[in-house]
């Protein structure tokens, strides 16, 4: 039989225990972190930088953390653009993502930005992660990630129009939309002399909501995974538009070697000019990233990667909020992405109705 007093200490070691957990994937540290259980990433560390006005990378990358760390194995970070008093996720909080000190060790940073300017203390910790060649995958307005003062010495971040980050590490910048923004869509097309790279294991349907982005900075050094077809609607099983637009297809999706901020050490960078929230809903792009995430890792990428959701996944449809109160009116904290928790899609002013995705309601 159990002593009363051993019940207490059993007790309270089992609360110390479920507390830190809590406090590790929320209050300890800025942003989510989701240990990795057990799978082939079991060791390796990544780290996701959400940041963007228009695309609600805010929802898209604790979704892709999860399957990161509960069904693969990688030890997964989040951070935020966050109100800096309060807390808050704001998308429209351009100068502060706390948290970036977690790249020291990671093994893998994930982009999904859009013109953040953010402080050096919060820079350096990049600049670090670059300069020791380590991968990068960056996700539609990652082309365009900062913009203002950002610099690492002569290195610039921000001079987006003229070879900022996106530039120098993705390959490309902000060009314009190919396709009608909120009217057509894209869909992936394989890049037939590169059908056999592991990073298109099990990819054969890529759909994206958000529209192709016009490509065409690209030198040709870089691997081309997909192109773009512009489809005639934002419906998944829409045909892509005959005509000229199509010809020829923009890039999609690419691999290619970058030269780090100190001019001397290389790394790997995959880019994807998709990945909106409501793109995400294509379980064959959430399977190109998990692929890329294995690739740039060093690791087999396996014939058909699992990429389905761990919690249910609600994504709202992407566009600008101006409203100066509704980012503070949500006050969606980090930890209300956590595991078990799915906020409710919440789609801005006029977006379209597009009901092939699970709202939440």
């Amino acid at each position: 039989m159990i002593s009363l007093s051993r019940r207490f200490l059993l007790s309270l070691g089992l609360g110390l225990t479920a507390s830190a957990f809590s406090l590790s994937a929320t209050d300890a540290a800025p942003g989510l972190h989701f240990p990795g259980k057990e799978g082939p990433g079991k060791g390796k560390k990544i780290v996701l930088l959400a940041g963007d006005e228009e695309y609600r990378s805010e929802e898209a990358l604790p979704m892709l953390a999860k399957i990161l760390s509960q069904k693969h194995g990688f030890d997964c970070t989040v951070l935020f653009s966050v109100d800096p008093e309060k807390g808050y996720i704001d998308p429209n909080q351009q100068k502060n993502i706390p948290g970036t000190e977690a790249l020291a060790d990671a093994d893998l940073m994930i982009l999904s930005l859009r013109f953040r300017d953010l402080p050096p203390e919060q820079t350096k910790p990049i600049t670090d992660f670059l300069n020791a060649g380590k991968p990068v995958i960056g996700l539609r307005t990652s082309t365009h990630a900062f913009n203002g003062k950002m610099a690492a010495g002569d290195w610039t971040y921000g001079d987006w129009q003229k070879g900022g980050f996106g530039m120098k590490i993705l390959g490309e910048t902000w060009v314009a939309h190919h396709g009608k923004h909120k009217v057509e869509g894209a869909r992936g097309v394989i890049v037939e002399e590169n059908a056999d790279h592991p990073v298109l294991n099990g990819v054969e349907d890529v759909f994206a909501a958000s529209d192709v982005y016009t490509v065409k900075n690209l030198t040709g050094d870089e691997t081309l995974l997909l192109r773009g077809a512009v489809t005639e609607t934002l419906d998944p099983a829409s045909k892509p538009v005959e005509g000229e637009k199509n010809d020829p297809l923009q890039a999609l999706a690419w691999i290619r070697e970058y030269t780090a901020p100190n001019g001397e050490t290389k790394g790997q960078a995959f880019c994807t000019t998709a990945g909106a929230a409501v793109d995400l809903v294509s379980e064959d792009l959430r399977r190109l990233v998990i692929n890329a995430a294995y690739h740039l890792t060093g690791l087999e990428v396996p014939d058909e990667a699992d990429v389905a959701f761990v919690d249910p996944f609600h994504p709202s449809f992407f566009g600008f909020i101006k409203d100066k109160e509704f980012w503070p009116g949500r006050n969606l904290k980090p930890e209300d992405f956590g595991l078990g928790k799915s906020p409710k899609a919440v789609d801005p002013p006029g977006s379209p109705e597009w009901p092939f995705r699970d709202l939440g309601n």
